[in-house]
């Protein structure tokens, strides 16, 4: 599995949770991202996420030897919805790779709504 790095004391298992958390955090560092919203809309309605439940808006799906990220965010209104998702995976990218030390296979952005900041 990807999550799970070894070395010569033994094995390191990293959580979904982990990689959620940690996508959710690098996410809301981009220019244009008003913040991200629950992966599970009921009702058409978008509640907008704190900074302790950023990991809903995520959703991590760990197969065989692929990490696919999924996340959910809204744009500010006025901003380039391709960059800001763009930046967005990039971001994520670069992140998951520093601190986990290894790159997710594919990372989608879904926009839920644009929201006047």
């Amino acid at each position: 599995m990807k999550n799970i790095i070894k070395n010569s004391l033994g094995e390191i298992e990293i959580s979904r949770e982990v990689i959620a958390l940690l996508a959710g955090n690098a996410a809301m560092e981009c220019y244009g991202l008003v913040g991200m919203v629950s992966r599970k809309m009921s009702d058409g309605i978008t509640e907008l996420l704190g900074r302790e439940n950023l990991g809903k808006g995520v959703e991590v799906q760990l197969t065989d030897d692929k990490l696919v990220i999924d996340l959910y965010i809204i744009v500010q209104y006025g901003t380039k919805i391709n960059e800001v998702a763009s930046n967005v995976i990039e971001k994520v990218h670069f992140n998951l790779k520093n601190i986990l030390g290894f790159d997710p296979d594919k990372i989608n952005v879904v926009v839920q709504g644009i929201r006047i900041k």
